[in-house]
């Protein structure tokens, strides 16, 4: 569980910074379709916000699969 919470935090924190660096600056044009704040039709004009919330969510992610490996330690 430890394993799969940790790559989903990882991926949702880069989903979220590159998400964010896209909306904000125009960076990645190829990979404009790869990146899930662009993807969903209900974030359409809210990318920047959508995008802080995907890296939030994928902060949380791996702060509790961190806490998670601290558990196992002790």
């Amino acid at each position: 569980m430890q394993a799969v919470l940790t790559v989903s935090g990882w991926l949702l924190l880069l989903q979220g910074v590159a998400g964010l660096g896209d909306a904000l600056w125009n960076w990645w044009e190829w990979a404009h379709g790869l990146l899930v704040v662009n993807v969903v039709p209900a974030l359409k004009g809210y990318e920047v916000f959508g995008s802080i919330v995907i890296g939030v969510l994928g902060f949380a992610l791996l702060s509790v699969a961190g806490s998670l490996r601290r558990e196992g330690e002790a």
